[in-house]
This record gives structure tokens, C-alpha cells and sequence, in this order.
């Protein structure tokens, strides 16, 4: 029993023990919801919130509600850390965490457009609902008249006026002179860009102080809608042209190559392919100037004056904006001026808001992408090259003119000693094959004007030419010339066995061009220049 015991105790200790069965790799979750993705910051935020009220309600000193806010979320990041750690590595740990401040950053922000505009729009519901609001100016209307009596039409055609004034004096200016940085570098391009990045922080006082010196009092012009927007355009300026000029180097250098490998001039370059490619962000660029300009209340103040009735005509008198009109109506202590107000401060971000959706609807388009107009007219533009590429190349018209063939006379029984085909080839003809032992005249063809063909006689090049308008042949080794019958262009054929014609005889060995150039050449036979 107990030798049987150690057997089996031997056994068992001999024998390998299985190995461990290894957990395949698997793919990370890049995106979607997992459990511990759910679990993990629940946990975080509720643990967060209890450690926060603890350290201000009885071990900490701290107090207000922004101390609060600001505590629980730095707590709530650490402990998220913690927790995340416990089953994924620091990699994955640092990308969560910085995914929760990204998502928290983008939610401040989003949170704080919402609160500007919604409290706008809340304070100005009394006034916005009365259609006079929109149609009618404050010329016959006070402060203690209600809301529906007067309106802002003055301040918005005003505001229309200057910022249209101030984008055709700007999109130009701006990019060309963005293009100018773009292609055209050197120290003087170096010297304009400094300049613009130091307009770029230029107060609008100052801008609309320039302005009042130069045009109203250099000049005695009056107050008036043009020199508020020239000092609206001097804002807006630095910033299309900065917003530009990032945007066009963005553009691949590759397409540039292209199209001056082409052969097309620098502008043409400039106008038809990297305006276009770049004119999404162009049109983003126009919208960042215009939101600039577009808020610019002392330089109005300063040089287009203030008025409570409509002026169309921005070169005589006063014009109002709707920024002096908002600053105007809430300095007031009447709460329908103020309500008058906000409504106004409404209708400038949704004047803001349309003028957005105007240039992204003209730019919107990314780079390759046609109109329906451009489409139509690319497509009848490539039925018209196909229908005359389809004409080009018709059955009916050849490429190339091809004349008739001459007809050659047959001399004697029209037979060579020579054994196979040679294939003779005149200069700027087609091929024309010579079959040797034929009983019929060998035809001659020619493509060419006029051709005259050299076969090298004795190592050295010599002129061929016809010099009889019938064909001489006979027997064996004798060559045959011939002229077109119509006194078209002159050629050579060579049959093998015979060389060029000379005084009525054949000199030298022949050259064969074809198939049997190889084979040996018989000696040179007399000919006797007459039909047999």
C-alpha cells in the first residue's frame, strides 16, 4: 500500500502542470459609455460634494458660494483620478481627466453666451412685442412715454449704413493686404505685419479720435455716418487682415505648384485657386471684423454725433448707432427706457447673428465644392469638348491627310531573286511591304508631302530618288524606283537583291529594312531602264 502511494505521489509530481490560460489583448474603447465610465464619475462627484460640505460646515472655516463651487470641483477631479486609476493605467487616467476639464470649460462657456443673451432678451420682452419698436425713431417721443410710442428704426439704419461703409472700405483693403503677406515676402511685408499686429491692440478711442482730428477738423467735414465708419473700418481692419493671413497659409503649397506648373500667372494663381480654397475661413475672418466694428460705441460718439431722428444720407448730419442708442436708453432711469434698451441690445445680437449666417452662406462652401450654377456650367462646358473630341476622331475625318497611292507599272514578270518579304519605310511615309516573287506591281504609298528616302550604299548614306515614272524590275536583284503619278511627293522602295538606281544600274548591295535584313545580298545585276 504504501509503495503503491509513492507510485502514484511520483506520478503526480512528474507530470507538467497545465499553464495558465492568458486573456487575449482587447481593443480599447475610444468612444460610448461603459460601466466604470458611468460608475466613475457618479461615485467622484457625490463623494465630492460630501467632502465639500464637511470642510465648510465643520472642519474648515470657508464660506460663499463660489468658494464652494470652486472646492467641490477640484475635489471631485482628484478623486475621479483616484477611481479612474484603480483599473486603467496613468495614460488613461490623464486623458479622462482631461476630457472632464475640456467638457467643463466648453460648459462654462456655452453657459455664459446663454445667461448674456437670454437675460438680454428677457429684460427687453416688454419692448420687443410692439411693432413701433422696430419702425419708428425717438424724435417725437421722451422718457416717460410708454412703450408704444417710438421705436429704434434711426439706430438700426444708422448701424446698416456704417457697417456697410466700413466692409467695403475693409474686405479689400483687408485682403489683399493679407494676400500681399502671403505671397510677397520680404522686410517690408515683415514691417506691415508688425504694423497690423500692433493695430490689433489699438483702443477704439484713439481710432475714432484719428478720425475727428483728420476728416472733422483737418478737413471741416462734418459729423456724419462716413467718418463713423471710417473709424469703424480702422478697427476692423488689423482684425481681418491678422485673421486673413492665418487663414491663406493654410492653403497647401502643393495646389500653388500646380497651377504656376501650368503655366498660370501669379494672379490668376492668387484669384483662382487659393481665394477660393481659403474662402470659408475668409468669410469667418470678414465676420470676426464685423463683430468687432459692429459694438464700437466712442468712436461713433466721437465722429458720427447723435440723433434721435432717421437720417439716410451718410454724408450730411448726425447719425446714431444702435450701441450709442443702448447706452443712451439705460443711462435713463425710466423703466421704459431701459426695457427700450435691452430691446435694443436684442436687436444688435440678432443683427450679428443674421450677418453671420449671410457670409457663411457665401463662404460656406468648402474648397472643390460647386454651386449649382458653376455645376451647369461645367457639365454643357464638358458635353461641348465631348462632342468635339467624338468629331475629332469620326471614321470619316482622319487625323492626318492621306493621299492616294501612285500606281507603278510592272516591268518583265515582276519577280526578285530575293527570298522572303523586305519592308521598305520612306521618309514620312507609311510602310509599304515589298513581296518579293509577286507577279503583280508592287504599289507604292506615301503619306508625307514629299519624301525621298537614304539607304546607306558601300557604309555611307546616299539620296534616293525617282527618276522614272514607270517601275523598272527584272528577274533577280533588280530594284524598282517610281514617282507618284499626280507629281506628288518623291519616294525610294528597295526590293532586296538590288541597290539604288543609278544611270540605269544598280550600284552597291542593297539596304533591306524589314523582317530578312539579315539575309545575304546577291550581287549587283544591270538593269536596262526600259519596260520589258
Amino acid at each position: 500500500m504504501t509503495v503503491l502511494n509513492d507510485t502514484v505521489a511520483q506520478s503526480a509530481a512528474a507530470a507538467p502542470l497545465p499553464a495558465p490560460a492568458e486573456r487575449p489583448d482587447e481593443p480599447r474603447r475610444i468612444g460610448g459609455l461603459s460601466r466604470s465610465g458611468v460608475l466613475a464619475p457618479t461615485g467622484a462627484a457625490l463623494s465630492a460634494l460630501c467632502v465639500t460640505v464637511l470642510l465648510f460646515g465643520q472642519l474648515a472655516p470657508f464660506s460663499g458660494t463660489l468658494g464652494f463651487a470652486v472646492t467641490a470641483y477640484l475635489v471631485f477631479l482628484a478623486l475621479y483620478a483616484v477611481l479612474t486609476g484603480l483599473e486603467e493605467d496613468g495614460q488613461t487616467v490623464r486623458d479622462r481627466v482631461m476630457t472632464v476639464v475640456l467638457w467643463t470649460a466648453a460648459g462654462l462657456l456655452f453657459s455664459a453666451l446663454a445667461l448674456v443673451v437670454g437675460f438680454t432678451a428677457w429684460r427687453g420682452r416688454q419692448a420687443l412685442p410692439h411693432g413701433n419698436f422696430f419702425t419708428e425713431d425717438m424724435q417725437s417721443s421722451g422718457p416717460l412715454d410708454p412703450l408704444t410710442h417710438g421705436g429704434i428704426a434711426h439706430a438700426m439704419l444708422g448701424t446698416l449704413t456704417m457697417i456697410a461703409i466700413a466692409l467695403a472700405i475693409t474686405v479689400p483693403l483687408g485682403l489683399a493686404c493679407a494676400v500681399y503677406l502671403n505671397q510677397v515676402p520680404g522686410r517690408f511685408s515683415r514691417f506691415v505685419r508688425t504694423i497690423v499686429e500692433a493695430m490689433t491692440a489699438l483702443p477704439s478711442i484713439v481710432a475714432g479720435l484719428m478720425v475727428y482730428a483728420v476728416w472733422i477738423l483737418g478737413l471741416g467735414m462734418q459729423k456724419s455716418g462716413l467718418a463713423a465708419g471710417f473709424a469703424i473700418s480702422v478697427m476692423m481692419l488689423p482684425i481681418v487682415i491678422r485673421a486673413a493671413d492665418v487663414v491663406l497659409r493654410l492653403v497647401p503649397g502643393t495646389l500653388t505648384e500646380a497651377a504656376e506648373a501650368l503655366g498660370a500667372s501669379r494672379r490668376r494663381t492668387v484669384w483662382h485657386v487659393i481665394l477660393p480654397t481659403a474662402r470659408s475661413g475668409l468669410a469667418t475672418a470678414v465676420i470676426l471684423g464685423t463683430a468687432r466694428g459692429i459694438g464700437e460705441t466712442s468712436p461713433v460718439l466721437l465722429t458720427a454725433g447723435f440723433t434721435a431722428a432717421v437720417n439716410a444720407d451718410p454724408t450730411d448730419g448726425p447719425m446714431v448707432s444702435l450701441p450709442l442708442a443702448v447706452f443712451n436708453f439705460v443711462k435713463s432711469p425710466e423703466p421704459t427706457m431701459i426695457a427700450r434698451g435691452f430691446g435694443a441690445a436684442a436687436v444688435l445680437m440678432a443683427l450679428v447673428l443674421v450677418l453671420f449666417a449671410i457670409a457663411r452662406v457665401i463662404g460656406g462652401r468648402g474648397a472643390g465644392q460647386l454651386s449649382r450654377r458653376q455645376t451647369r456650367r461645367t457639365a454643357r462646358a464638358s458635353h461641348r469638348d465631348t462632342e468635339r473630341f467624338a468629331h475629332l476622331h469620326a471614321p470619316g475625318l482622319p487625323s492626318f491627310p492621306n493621299p492616294e497611292p501612285a500606281d507603278t507599272a510592272a516591268a518583265g514578270d515582276g519577280r526578285s531573286a530575293g527570298a522572303g518579304a523586305a519592308d521598305v519605310e520612306p521618309v514620312g511615309a507609311e510602310f509599304v511591304d515589298a513581296e518579293p516573287g509577286a507577279a503583280e506591281p508592287l504599289g507604292v504609298e506615301s503619306v508625307g508631302a514629299e519624301s525621298a528616302d537614304t539607304v546607306p550604299v558601300g557604309g555611307e548614306p546616299v539620296d534616293v530618288e525617282t527618276v522614272a515614272a514607270e517601275s523598272v524590275g527584272a528577274g533577280d536583284g533588280r530594284a524598282v524606283d517610281g514617282e507618284r503619278a499626280d507629281g506628288g511627293g518623291r519616294f525610294a522602295d528597295v526590293l532586296p537583291g538590288g541597290g539604288p538606281h543609278v544611270d540605269g544600274r544598280s550600284v552597291g548591295p542593297p539596304a533591306v529594312r524589314g523582317p530578312h535584313a539579315d539575309a545575304p545580298a546577291p550581287a549587283p545585276v544591270e538593269t536596262t531602264g526600259e519596260d520589258d
